[in-house]
Formats: structure tokens, sequence, C-alpha cells
């Protein structure tokens, strides 16, 4: 083959190769079009929620105890797709900082929220190493503030006060909880926060009645009073769970009071990973 010959079969090679790709794009954003996909990924005893609007905006809520995240968002972002549009760190304990950190160093991300509260841990303070660095655009955020992106909105519940730079005893207690809504579907994501925490929300001038409640604290009887319940009216409780983990969660107490309500439970340790999709009207589950 002559050197003309060569160059010619390498240009349709790439020629074809590039609108294989254009061609990938165009039935990626086709399929996900005008649908809100809520992936709660499996990442053991941690949370890490993926969630892509219809129009295509990423947000990522927490990111686990381990690297299991990169994997995660790997299978669910196309492979050109090295960019987050946000990072939500509901509050910064291990099972739900650590998985960020790399995440941070991996994928360019626009905006990042969170409390600002302090922690004295070594992830606490490359944290705040990543987010200083100039990458993002970084938030502190409180009940009443909202994030509204073509189509959806996330309405933030709690906390209820400014937390930046405070000393908690318990930081779990200000994690992030946010209201996600698309069309007549809605979605609360609680963190760990515990049952005060809940009550305090349930008893509040926003409104919660959702059809989707990620549960408190993996399960723990520390989280999923009876006043969230009967506010939210959830259809679906998805808990966030790893196999056998040493803390017995969820707690059969939980798993009694959402079976009193009738209200049907997704389990990370069961299923996996657990996708629920929104036209804005209907649910459907997508599980293994």
């Amino acid at each position: 083959m002559n050197n003309n010959n060569k160059k010619n079969t390498f240009w349709l090679i790439a020629t074809l190769s590039f609108l294989n790709i254009i061609a990938w794009i165009v039935v990626y954003n086709l399929s996900r079009q005008n649908l809100l996909e809520v992936s709660f990924f499996d990442v053991g005893q941690g949370d890490s929620i993926f969630i892509e609007t219809p129009k295509g905006y990423q947000i990522l809520i927490d990111g686990g105890p381990s690297l299991a995240v990169l994997e995660k968002l790997g299978n669910e972002m196309p492979f050109w797709d090295r960019k987050i549009d946000m990072i939500i760190l509901t509050h910064p304990e291990h099972d739900h900082i650590f998985g960020l950190l790399e995440v941070l160093k991996k994928y360019k991300v626009d905006f990042i929220l969170w409390t600002g509260v302090l922690r004295d841990t070594a992830e606490y303070e490359e944290w705040k190493r990543l987010i200083g660095s100039g990458m993002s655009n970084v938030k502190v955020v409180k009940a009443g503030q909202r994030i509204i992106t073509p189509k959806t909105i996330i309405n933030i519940l709690y906390p209820f006060e400014d937390l930046e730079g405070k000393i908690v005893k318990n930081t779990n207690n200000t994690s992030i909880v946010s209201r996600l809504v698309f069309g007549n579907t809605s979605f609360i994501f609680t963190g760990d926060a515990y049952k005060s925490v809940e009550r305090e929300i349930a008893n509040g001038e926003l409104y919660v009645e959702s059809d989707i409640l990620k549960i408190g604290h993996h399960g723990s009887k520390t989280s999923t009073s009876k006043e969230l319940l009967e506010e939210v009216k959830p259809e679906i409780a998805v808990i966030s769970v790893g196999k056998l983990n040493k803390y017995g969660h969820p707690h059969f107490e939980v798993l009694e009071a959402l079976d009193k309500y009738d209200i049907r439970v997704l389990r990370t340790d069961q299923y996996g990973d657990i996708k629920i999709v929104s036209d804005g009207k209907k649910l459907t589950i997508h599980i293994k």
C-alpha cells in the first residue's frame, strides 16, 4: 500500500470513528430527553446519589466511603464526559465525603454546595484544600434556598441556620436535607439527620410531601421518625446500606415503621444500584 492509500485509509477510519461518536452522542441524548434519573449508588455503608435532569444537568450528592463512586459514575456518564455540574456534600463524615475527594481530582466540577461546618479530620482538610483551589464556585447553603435548573427544582429544607465555620458536636445533625421536584414527582434526600431534625422539618413551614424518601443514616434507629413519615407520605423508601454491616442497619424498628405505613422499601445491600426514572408524571424503578 502506497503512502497516499495509507493516508486515505487513515482519514476514512478517523472520519468513521468521529461520525460513530457523534451518532452515539445523539442517541445518548435522545434516550434521556425529558426524563429525570436518580441513581442511588451501591457504595457499601455510605451514601452517594447521582442525579441527571431532563436537560442533562448532573448533580452528585455525597461520594460514599470508598472509591466505588468512580466506577459508578463511569457506568452512568458517557466516556467523553468529565464534568459534573454540581456536587452536594450533605455533611463531612467519612461515609459521605471520602469518595468525593477523588471525584474532585478527576472531574471538573462547576458548583459545590455544603454547610461549611468544621470537622477535625484529614479528609476534611483535604476537602477544604480541594474546594479552595479555585476549581469551582463554592456555596454554603441553608433552608429556604432553591437550586433551579431547567425543569427541576431542589429546595433546601435543612439546616435552618448558617453553619459556616461552626463546631458542632454531631455533624450528622448538620446534614443538608433537600427535596427534588420534577413535574408531579418528588424526592427527599436526608443525609444522616436524626429524628430530632426530622421532627423540626416535619413541623416546619416548607412543603415536604414526596414520592421517594431516602431513609436517614442508613436505616439506623436514630432516624426515620413517624412525624417525618406522616408528613412526607412516601410511596417508596430507599435505604443506602452496606451488606452485613457491623451496625446492624437497617434497624428492625425502621423496617417495622415503614411496613406500618405501607411504604415499599428498596435497599442497596439487596439490589445494588437503584435507579428511579421520572417522566414528570410517573416513576419507573430500575434494579438488578
